[in-house]
């Protein structure tokens, strides 16, 4: 008979999350329609977004891309963290959690296997973007700045998946979770610079389009792709992220267990 593990050893968690990882892995495998909004959205927002909004942005398209391909970039990794509320909610609703808590595993295991399995979703969406936006005449100015740029942006997504990852142990319905989390991706996405200069917007927009998070991140991958280089923007970005996962990780981990 299996045993229910209250607490395990770091080294058993942590293998245990990668083996639950690797069940998300396969899920991708199985069911590449699951990766349609980090490969497909990638590719439409860039060439859609490029060819309407270049002439009237930048002038033309070419002068565009070095605005627009950073803000593809993080507005399709932000858009895919709520897949991790999702399918929390979704295995939870199909009593998957109940069936893993009675296995001799860590109890954490199916929350951070769901949470490493996703940053490969996030890795795809920033090489889809950068390599559409190649494809389309973008030339960075740094390549080492590129690969830092996907790296922050891919770790800045950890962040804010753990938003979606307590919406999903919060709210009782995977509509609940998909309606919240459209709210707030919109607000998110489409009050900052990722697609437009803040300078055009009313003074009250461009005020909270400033000290959006997304702006934030957006400039900095610009400034990093762009020249190499960094400033408060990367400073404020890594800070912002790490303060989403100090408070929210342990809030949704105890919500999370109690639930188990």
């Amino acid at each position: 008979m299996a045993t229910v593990t209250e607490r395990v050893g770091f080294g058993k968690a942590v293998l245990d999350t990668l083996t639950l990882a690797r069940r998300g892995l396969l899920k991708f495998k199985h069911s590449p329609q699951l990766l349609v909004d980090v490969i497909v959205v990638p590719i439409i927002l860039t060439v859609l977004l490029g060819t309407i909004f270049g002439g009237v942005v930048a002038g033309s398209v070419a002068s565009y891309l070095p605005l627009l391909v950073p803000g593809v970039l993080v507005n399709v990794a932000v858009s895919s963290t709520v897949v991790v509320g999702i399918q929390l909610r979704q295995d939870m609703d199909k009593g998957l959690m109940d069936r893993f808590v009675s296995l001799p595993i860590s109890r954490l295991a199916p929350l951070s296997g769901l949470l490493v399995a996703a940053l490969l979703r996030y890795l795809i969406a920033g090489f889809i973007t950068v390599g559409v936006g190649l494809a389309m005449g973008y030339r960075p100015g740094s390549i080492p700045g590129v690969v830092v740029s996907v790296l922050l942006v891919v770790f800045s997504a950890f962040a804010l998946s753990w938003v979606f990852a307590l919406m999903g142990v919060m709210l009782s319905k995977i509509s609940a979770v998909q309606s919240f989390s459209a709210l707030i991706l919109t607000v998110l996405g489409f009050m900052s610079n990722a697609f437009v200069p803040t300078q055009t917007m009313p003074a009250w927009m461009r005020t909270i389009a400033d000290i959006n998070p997304v702006s934030q991140l957006v400039s900095a991958v610009r400034l990093l792709a762009g020249e190499g280089r960094v400033d408060s923007h990367l400073a404020y970005s890594v800070l912002g992220s790490f303060v989403l996962i100090a408070v929210l990780a342990p809030l949704t981990v105890r919500i999370y267990l109690r639930k188990l």
